[in-house]
C-alpha cells in the first residue's frame, strides 16, 4: 500500500489502474467491498465510482483534512457508504454524526453500518432545519456534505455557520443539475465560489468527471 497525499487514503497498483484503500476499523466488509490484508492489516477497497469523496482523491485531492479522533457532522449520510470510509479514517476515538431525511435509509444506516461501528450516529432529519437537531451534534472539526437539492449551498452555509469550528473544514460535492438542470454546470459552480467565498476559504475546487458528472467537490476552511 502506497499513500495517496490524502489522510487515511491508500493506493494499491501502477497510476493507470491504481484502487483506493482505508485501513478497516473492522476486518468485515459493510458493502460487500474486497478486502486486502498487507502487513498486518486489513485493508477495504474505496470505489470512486461510489463515492465522491474518493472521487476526489482520485482526482488528486490531498491533505489531512480528516484527521484521527475527529468529529464530523456527514449530511446526506444515505446507506452510509462513504460514511464508512471515514469512519475508518477517524477511527475509535472520532465521533460520526450520519444525517439523512428518508427514514427508509437512515434504518438501512443503522442496521448494517452503525451496528457495525461505535463511532457512527445516525440522525433523522432535514438538514434544511439544523435548528431540530442543534442538541444532538457536537462541535465539529469537519462538515460533509452530499445533499441533492436546489438549496444545497444554503443549506452547507447555514449548517457550517452553526456547527463547524473555526478553522474547521468543510467539504460540499456540489450537484448542479440539481440546482439548475437547463444551466452550464460551469456557470453554476463558479458563481457557488464566490458565494462561499463571502463566508469562507476554498482551499481546494475540482470537478468529478469522469467519476461523477456534473459535480463540483469544494474545501473550504472556516475562519
Amino acid at each position: 500500500m502506497d499513500e495517496t497525499g490524502f489522510s487515511g487514503v491508500y493506493t494499491k497498483g501502477n497510476k493507470r489502474r491504481s484502487r483506493l484503500y482505508t485501513r478497516a476499523l473492522t476486518e468485515k466488509p459493510l458493502f460487500e467491498e474486497e478486502l486486502i490484508n498487507e502487513r498486518g492489516s486489513c485493508f477495504r477497497f474505496f470505489d470512486c465510482r461510489r463515492s465522491k469523496l474518493a472521487a476526489a482523491v482520485a482526482k488528486g485531492l490531498k491533505g489531512d483534512h480528516i484527521k484521527h479522533g475527529s468529529a464530523v457532522l456527514y449530511l446526506g449520510a444515505s446507506h452510509g457508504y462513504t460514511v464508512s470510509f471515514v469512519s475508518d479514517i477517524i477511527g475509535e476515538n472520532g465521533i460520526i454524526f450520519a444525517l439523512d431525511f428518508a427514514p427508509r435509509v437512515v434504518r438501512d444506516l443503522m442496521i448494517k453500518v452503525a451496528a457495525a461501528r461505535s463511532n457512527i450516529a445516525p440522525i433523522l432529519a432535514d438538514a434544511s432545519r439544523p435548528e431540530e437537531y442543534y442538541h444532538a451534534v457536537l462541535a465539529a472539526d469537519l462538515l460533509y456534505q452530499d445533499v441533492a437539492q436546489k438549496n444545497q449551498l444554503e443549506i452547507f452555509l447555514k449548517n457550517v455557520k452553526l456547527f463547524l469550528k473555526n478553522n474547521g473544514i468543510a467539504m460540499l460535492a456540489l450537484k448542479a443539475r440539481s440546482i439548475d438542470v437547463r444551466r452550464d454546470p460551469k456557470r453554476i459552480f463558479s458563481e457557488t465560489k464566490i458565494r462561499i467565498e463571502k463566508e469562507l476559504r476554498v482551499i481546494n475546487y475540482m470537478r468529478l468527471e469522469p467519476y461523477e458528472l456534473d459535480h463540483g467537490f469544494f474545501v473550504c476552511k472556516k475562519p
